[in-house]
């Protein structure tokens, strides 16, 4: 094959990759699309700054590596940062924020969010930073979410979360930064998120005060069920003590009473015999 027409074969290769990456460019990611349109149904928007965020308002939410959209960052015609804090948004989180499939970053932090975190985050494969701190999110943290991998930071201080905190975050090698502060978590913390082994960050107990029912390293001895030996015999000392002294001022008070009884006795006797 002749040398000038390998090259032009060549350059038609080149030719047509540049154009399919120029169309999905100008068209857009369908699934990033769905992403948007449904967290913006889900969400109540009172400031109204998510006012493009719908269709026919965009037809494609990433333009190469910028967006006109509020809050969203892309990389390569695709969503990988969604940063839409302190807005004072309502309303709760879409389970279809996991059509973000190359979502790296999410913060909805500082709002007032409700409902439950969804389940479906744990398809957002190459998320790195998850943000959803000083809302009004309530359940429970979903052990699936340790399916996230490249997890770093997990941010859920300030909300309204119950239940155990899962045992398989503390699997998460990458993990850098857990807070789950100022919640209604119950139960004891997972050894292998306040003990952790080898080189891997500790997590020191601010990132764990705040839940009544939560116990164990490294809060306080305190936060431990029950009472310690030292303070079972604490009680059980002051209880004795106590009973001896009410014991002893019962007797004194007794005798006191069993003295002037039998001096009024003898005073009767005597002045009932007669003068001889």
């Amino acid at each position: 094959m002749p040398a000038n027409h390998r090259f032009s074969r060549r350059l038609l290769l080149l030719f047509l990759l540049s154009f399919e990456t120029a169309r999905r460019l100008a068209s857009g990611d369908s699934n990033d699309e769905a992403c948007l349109t449904n967290l913006r149904q889900s969400l109540e928007d009172p400031a109204n700054n998510l006012h493009n965020w719908t269709k026919p308002f965009f037809t494609n939410p990433c333009s190469g590596f910028s967006s006109h959209l509020h809050g969203v960052t892309c990389n390569n015609g695709r969503i990988y940062k969604l940063s839409l804090t302190n807005l004072s948004l309502r309303g709760s989180i879409s389970p279809f924020l996991s059509n973000c499939t190359n979502l790296q970053s999410l913060d909805l932090s500082s709002n007032q969010i409700s409902g439950e975190i969804p389940s479906e985050i744990q398809f957002l494969a190459n998320l790195a930073v998850l943000n959803l701190s000083s809302n009004r999110l309530s359940g429970q943290i979903s052990p699936q979410l340790a399916l996230c991998a490249y997890l770093n930071v997990i941010d859920l201080h300030d909300n309204r979360l119950s239940g155990q905190i899962p045992q398989q975050l503390g699997l998460l090698a990458r993990l850098s930064t857990f807070d789950v502060s100022n919640n209604k978590l119950s139960g004891q913390i997972p050894p292998n998120l306040g003990m952790r082994n080898g080189n891997l960050p500790r997590f020191n107990s601010s990132s764990f005060v705040g839940n009544k029912k939560l116990f164990g390293y490294p809060l306080e001895e305190m936060k431990s069920k029950g009472l310690s030996v030292m303070a079972i015999v604490g009680i059980g000392l002051g209880s004795g003590i106590a009973s001896l002294v009410i014991s002893f001022t019962g007797v004194c008070i007794w005798l006191k009473i069993t003295e002037r009884k039998m001096e009024e006795e003898e005073g009767k006797i005597s002045h009932s015999m007669p003068d001889y």
